[in-house]
């Protein structure tokens, strides 16, 4: 009879339910509590056994020989290490080797890579480790900054209980799942200067090993080979160089590989698994020169702190290209009949999109035929916020490019509102449209629309069969309400006249004095006055000239009958 070492409450691979795990001179195999799938190992494939402190007691990380992939056993009580050490090695020939953590809590120490994982140590103790099968990508941040990405789970399934029939555990590459709080990226800091040789050890080329570099580039360069994160380039199956991407800014170099395309900038790298494409558009510039292609990601794109769920490349229209794809007769046939083409001579943008199409399999949508604007064109130009851009009407949904690039579906659209911002300039030449979303989802506004596309779109949105209500012709009738009664408050205060009653205002307009008499001879004359007479001074000249000269010739007889006779000198 075969000798068998049984443990219960184990967990595999940070599944979520425990099982039996039996261990045999043949194996060891994991079963899960609830019943499904046995997982087992075979003795041959086992090359190295730990042991360690763990978060559901001490747990055994098992490298494989074969693929030098990492199985974790979790769960074991501090007892059960002196019978599993003899397991191991009486029956797979390997020593159980007991590694202690380092506890200190420090942030800074010595990274190590192994065959299978990237190992931080400080005072010569892991203080964590990372598989290489968790990596998802890595980019230089920084001069002296690397950042490493966790490879999130491909699908919703993955990402809430993995394989059901292994009681959750997860699968390669998607241990990160395990918990409701996912590790996204982790960044090492590493200055200075230092040599493949020391980063790498034995394991590093004889020709390359001493050439001294950059720290944090050979770290870089050192991960991609251990994580298998870049492909070689007789994967390729088509190249496209310095290719304009307004979101995320930059250009960039597209590597198309059969399960999956890479976008190779100065500063930043991207992997991206065709399965993370949820919708693919085509969507022409109004000023017919260029062509935008708009890649929808889920889960999207991650730069530092900063998520992009879609990618906007620009080409120019006029842009040929001839390539020929790096794919054999028998694969075309086999893999992409009437998908792909061996040859291409074709302007660019149609030559990416079909090999996208082709790829992807995604279904490429277009702005919608049953709206134009007064241009002739599918773009509006408009703006959420500050931000200018270019807003598409698609069959199913409204597309804003390049940033921030915002999709809305028809079907999630409780209400359409056109407006206009009072007090503004243009308020007689633009409106504005704000789109309320179903479920108190929000809403968005797109300001500084052209008045002449108003009745297209709401024509267009009454075909959709959407709500739409439109404030600029309410605002005008009670705009032209309101001037119609001021005009008959006008007309009313014409035929009143002076009977209008102004308060006191009358009172001081025609008022007789009575005490002031005109023909008074008491009444002093003035400086200005015609009647004034000039004191030491008897001549008819003091008075003030008048332009008319008959004017003058009368009332200078005038005052010659006024004045008094002058009495003669006597000697």
């Amino acid at each position: 009879m075969t000798a068998i070492e049984s443990f219960d409450n184990i967990y595999l691979d940070l599944s979520k339910e425990s099982g039996k795990c039996r261990f045999a001179e043949t194996g060891f195999g994991w079963k899960p509590s609830s019943g499904g799938d046995t997982f087992t190992l075979d003795h041959a494939n086992i090359a190295q056994a730990q042991w360690s402190r763990a978060a559901k007691g001490y747990e055994i990380k098992i490298l494989q020989r074969a693929n030098s992939t990492i199985i974790q056993l979790d769960g074991f009580q501090h007892e059960d290490y002196d019978r599993l050490a003899k397991v191991f090695k009486n029956w797979y020939s390997t020593a159980l080797e007991n590694k202690e953590h380092a506890l200190r809590g420090w942030n800074w120490g010595k990274a190590e890579f192994s065959k299978s994982e990237l190992t931080f140590s400080v005072q010569n103790r892991p203080s964590f480790e990372l598989a290489y099968s968790e990596i998802g990508n890595t980019n230089l941040a920084g001069r002296n900054e690397v950042a490493v990405e966790m490879a999130l789970p491909p699908t919703a399934a993955a990402d809430t209980g993995a394989n059901p029939q292994l009681g959750g555990a997860r699968a390669r590459g998607t241990k990160a799942a395990a918990g409701r709080d996912q590790l996204v990226e982790m960044r090492f800091y590493i200055p200075g200067t230092t040599t493949r040789k020391e980063t790498e050890g034995e394991d590093a080329n004889s020709e390359n090993g001493e050439q001294e570099k950059n720290a944090a580039t050979i770290f870089y360069e050192t991960l991609i080979d251990k994580a298998e994160i870049g492909e070689t380039a007789g994967d390729t199956i088509a190249t496209f160089l310095d290719v304009l991407h307004l979101t995320p800014r930059g250009r960039f170099d597209i590597d198309m590989y059969e399960a999956s395309f890479r976008l190779r900038g100065k500063t930043y790298d991207y992997k991206i698994q065709y399965e993370a494409i949820k919708k693919f558009m085509v969507l022409p510039k109004p000023d017919d020169m260029h062509c935008m292609l708009c890649i929808g990601l889920d889960p999207p794109l991650r730069q530092g702190q900063t998520r992009y769920p879609f990618v906007v490349m620009q080409f120019k229209k006029d842009e040929e290209v001839t390539i020929d794809l790096n794919l054999n007769e028998d694969e075309l046939k086999s893999k992409y009949q009437d998908k792909l083409e061996p040859h291409y001579e074709e302007p660019l943008h149609h030559v990416v999109t079909k090999i996208f199409r082709g790829l992807a399999n995604k279904k490429i949508s277009s702005p919608a035929k049953d709206f134009i604007t007064h241009r002739n064109q599918y773009g509006i130009k408009c703006a959420i916020k500050a931000s200018e851009g270019f807003l598409y009407c698609l069959e199913k949904a409204f597309m804003f490019v390049p940033k921030p690039a915002t999709y809305i579906a028809y079907e999630q659209t409780q209400s359409v509102t056109f407006s206009r911002v009072s007090g503004a300039v243009s308020a007689l030449s633009t409106f504005d449209i704000t789109v309320l979303l179903k479920n108190g989802a929000g809403s968005s506004q797109f300001s500084n629309i052209s008045r002449e596309d108003l009745k297209a779109l709401e024509s267009f949105f009454k075909l959709k069969g959407l709500r739409v209500k439109n404030e600029i012709d309410e605002d005008a009738n009670l705009l032209a309400a309101a001037l119609r009664e001021q005009d008959m408050d006008d007309s009313e205060d014409e035929v009143v006249g002076v009977k209008a009653d102004r308060g006191s205002a009358d009172e001081d307009e025609e008022s007789v004095d009575e005490d002031f008499q005109a023909d008074s001879e008491s009444d002093v004359a003035e400086e200005y006055d015609s009647n004034h007479d000039s004191s030491g001074s008897g001549s008819e000249e003091s008075g003030v000239d008048n332009d008319d000269e008959e004017d003058d010739e009368d009332d200078e007889e005038e005052e010659e009958e006024e004045r008094p006779k002058k009495k003669k000198k006597t000697g």
